[in-house]
């Protein structure tokens, strides 16, 4: 006899399994389905966490190669490779089996297999050796992330062209990587194998990196990274990849279309992700997609039909792990009846260099499109006594707030803990705060936080230590 659930969550990632708690800790008879074999979708398995851990270990590596300057002596200091994703997937596997226990104990059913629609309310779990269970579904929620987007007529290897995937995976350090995008992704990875020893180009096809961001927080962060050794060249377009023995060579050609060869050992392309909705069997039920393949929702995340959802990257909206928790959560409540809500506006955004980078609201750019009258507070962990104290006093944190009523729009970090401190600011966002009410929080001393009040005071010119 066929298993009946009242919710049905396809995907297991981080938007999936949090939504199946959840609905599981609501009273929902709750299963989900998850086709890699491991739980924690890209974010867990080949995405934040191994890359996270890949440059918490690069930084120590090349930390470690410099120490002598700080008055500590060590023998040489030599990479082993082998070892240090030994380590990477550890962690991995230490978490994504914390996953599956979570599940257990709130008592979701988990599936491993690829789900798809047989019906609204039917789902076909066919498994990697094509055997196929069917179960029955009140109701259906659509989590099955993103994958990497490839450049048109070029694939990837995983050995020579290269997604995040591959670049968590190299055997050796390449001589020579080139990137493809200066986003997020292809600058942490990039930042990684260079501290490695890699000789890493950046190849973008517009004039500044990481799109989007607060141009004066990008501007300093390529300033910092050109100081590391990466390489950048802007305004090129990526015309050919042809593989060779010894790796390949990349075509571009730049604004004036002048054309540059770029011979390298392995090519990292970053280009940004795309939805993950083929073979759902979406079409068979009637789901409307648009032009860039996501699932059509209302604000609800409830797709054209009543008993189907859809949250996290196959949905419109930043794809972030934490974006898709948060949607997860508020869908689940939204089921049962409760008042689930995502707030957009104070959704941080983080690149794990280092230094890091934080985000969260509005940048300058979007507030001078919006005529919004604003005030700037700027402060330099170089004037931060525990950043200076440490060695570690690159960059600064800004801080946009109304000009008439003195509410935080928007700040841009990029320092020390930049992605912790970020947090302090979504609280005072999620709050409705002024500027004024970080400035006159107590900051203990010495902490990279005062840098946050200072910058608070900044707004209203009355910055003490700058």
């Amino acid at each position: 006899m066929t298993d009946k659930f009242q919710a049905v969550v396809i995907g297991g990632g981080p938007g999936g399994y949090v939504c199946a708690i959840r609905l599981a800790q609501l009273g929902f008879k709750t299963a989900c389905i998850e086709s890699r074999g491991s739980l924690g979708g890209t974010c867990l398995n080949i995405g934040c966490i191994p890359s996270k851990s890949l440059l918490n270990l690069s930084e120590e590596f090349h930390k470690a190669k410099h120490l002598s300057g700080k008055g500590i002596e060590i023998s040489e200091v030599k990479l082993n490779l082998s070892k240090m994703m030994k380590n990477k997937d550890k962690a991995v596997t230490i978490l994504t089996k914390g996953v599956e226990f979570l599940l257990k104990k709130n008592k979701v059913t988990y599936f491993k297999g690829t789900g798809s629609f047989k019906s609204k309310n039917e789902i076909s779990i066919k498994d990697d050796q094509n055997k196929e269970v069917l179960i029955q579904t009140d109701k259906t929620i659509i989590a099955t992330g993103s994958l990497p987007v490839a450049l048109p007529g070029i694939d990837f290897d995983e050995k020579i062209i290269i997604s995040s995937t591959g670049a968590l995976k190299l055997e050796k350090v390449p001589k020579k990587m080139l990137v493809v995008g200066g986003g997020y992704i292809g600058l942490e990875m990039g930042s990684v194998w260079s501290r490695l020893g890699a000789e890493v180009h950046v190849v973008e096809f517009l004039d500044h990196i990481t799109p989007g961001m607060d141009k004066e927080i990008s501007s300093e962060f390529m300033k910092i990274l050109k100081k590391q050794g990466i390489k950048f060249h802007m305004q090129h377009k990526v015309e050919q990849i042809k593989k060779n023995k010894s790796g390949a060579i990349v075509v571009t050609t730049d604004k004036e279309n002048n054309k540059k060869d770029f011979e390298c050992d392995v090519v990292l392309i970053s280009v940004g992700r795309k939805p993950n909705t083929k073979g759902l069997n979406l079409e068979k039920i009637g789901i409307d997609l648009d032009k860039k393949n996501r699932i059509k929702t209302d604000k609800n995340f409830k797709t054209k039909l009543d008993d189907v959802y859809a949250i996290g990257d196959v949905i419109t909206g930043p794809m972030l792990a934490h974006k898709a928790e948060d949607e997860g959560i508020a869908v689940a409540e939204n089921i049962a009846g409760q008042s689930g809500h995502v707030n957009y506006d104070t959704i941080p955004g983080v690149i794990y260099t280092t230094p890091e980078v934080a985000s969260i609201g509005k940048t300058e750019e979007q507030l001078k499109e919006l005529n919004k009258k604003y005030k700037i507070g700027k402060f330099s962990f170089m004037a931060n006594s525990r950043a200076k104290a440490i060695d570690d006093a690159e960059g600064f944190v800004k801080i946009l707030a109304d000009e008439t009523t003195d509410k935080v729009l928007g700040a841009h970090i990029i320092g020390p803990h930049a992605g912790e401190l970020i947090a302090e600011i979504g609280v005072a966002m999620e709050f409705g705060a002024s500027s004024e009410d970080i400035a006159r929080t107590c900051h203990a001393h010495p902490t990279f936080s005062e840098a946050v009040k200072e910058a608070a005071l900044s707004v209203d010119k009355r910055a003490i230590h700058s």
